[in-house]
């Protein structure tokens, strides 16, 4: 029978305790939200909402096209301006979601007969970059410059080392200086994924590059998303003219993928320039991390120390960090729960996610909940 094989994999991951469901929230929860990537409190701020209904009024629901037919609109190319003038970057390019950009990046980077090096603890929109390129994968220990090194140091032509900035299950931090150093040793190129970093780190959080001393570097490329700290939708690859020329013509998500709509161009660039208005915003988002960390470790819970605004929260195994995320929804907290196989290492966690709009009773509140509903 036609796709039958789907009830013997249903059955193993019902037995394995890996069985994932929607779960649609309503407008307006009574949830506090400690699951969300809205870092910096910004997806329902007045002006981020207001930039959104905007720029619909005017521009449309849909940008009607891909960019290069009608989806490019003035909004478009205003959003890239400023994104790339805040990340201290030559150019910058919009697409349709980060993972569209991560792919972008990845294969139009990496041609046939090339390297890509890649970490163990990446995200998934990086490992199918990775797929999908022409090049060949070779991937390294996470977060080990000197793995990378000897990765390129077995090849002789083109290459390009992909990493996240800030890894998205556990929240720590590459080192992104060495891995630049690596790279320039063998003239290959970096690609990095900052979609945790922008709004959080740097310099008013212009991100983990420009805080590593790498934004404008002409061998570093970097991807956003639009949906964590700027409260929208989308994503953006960041990085030298020429590159960012390259994905116009070669990255077959941006030539053929209907553009970013413009209520989430919209809404991204409001988001952007609230941001550099308010940049204690950043700092804030990091102070809560800490605070979270240090009251979970208090109270003799496992936490992984933060390096920008995820907390993880080690579990005994797949089924209890089901039931613990349930006992946190059922008593009013809404966490996340990462599993294999979203986790590369196979422990189980909760995820955690500080905003900068939490208040001290809310942070109280919520390790206590995760304290007393722990298996």
């Amino acid at each position: 029978m036609a796709f039958g094989w789907i009830d013997e994999q249903a059955r193993l991951r019902r037995r394995a305790g890996l069985v994932r469901t929607l779960r649609p929230r309503p407008a307006v929860s009574p949830l506090l939200d400690l699951a969300s990537n809205d870092y910096l409190g910004l997806a329902r701020h007045p002006e981020v909402t207001e930039g959104a209904a905007r720029a619909a009024r005017l521009w449309g629901g849909g940008s009607t096209g891909s960019r290069l037919v009608t989806g490019s609109t003035e909004l478009h190319a205003e959003l890239e301006r400023e994104l790339a003038d805040f990340c201290g970057v030559e150019a910058a390019l919009v697409f349709s979601s980060g993972y569209a950009a991560n792919l972008a990046a990845v294969t139009a980077l990496a041609p046939h007969g090339s390297l890509i090096v890649s970490d163990a603890g990446n995200h998934a929109s990086l490992i199918d970059g990775c797929r999908l390129a022409r090049g060949t994968t070779q991937v390294v220990a996470h977060a080990e410059p000197e793995a990378v090194r000897k990765a390129l140091h077995t090849h002789g032509g083109t290459a390009i080392t992909v990493s996240d900035t800030v890894f998205s299950v556990d929240g720590d931090a590459a080192p992104l200086a060495a891995l630049a150093e690596a790279c320039r040793e063998h003239g290959a190129g970096l690609v990095v994924d900052d979609a945790h970093g922008l709004g959080v780190l740097g310099d008013g959080g212009r991100g983990a590059p420009h805080a590593a001393g790498l934004a404008g570097a002409d061998d570093v490329v970097v991807t956003v998303t639009l949906s964590k700290s700027l409260g929208s939708q989308g994503g953006a690859v960041l990085g030298p003219a020429r590159v960012i020329d390259h994905l116009v013509n070669a990255a077959r998500t941006f030539i053929f993928d209907t553009g970013l709509a413009p209520a989430a161009a919209g809404a991204a660039l409001s988001a952007l320039r609230l941001l550099r208005r308010e940049p204690e915003r950043a700092a804030r988002v990091r102070a809560v991390a800490g605070e979270l960390h240090a009251r979970l470790t208090a109270a003799g819970l496992e936490a992984v120390r933060p390096d920008a605004a995820v907390v993880s929260v080690r579990a005994p195994s797949p089924e209890d960090a089901v039931r613990w995320a349930a006992g946190c929804r059922a008593a009013g907290l809404a966490v996340g729960c990462f599993r294999p196989p979203s986790v590369p290492d196979g422990i189980s966690r909760l995820r955690l996610t500080a905003r900068a709009d939490l208040t001290a009773e809310q942070i109280e509140r919520a390790v206590r909940l995760i304290g007393e509903t722990r298996p």
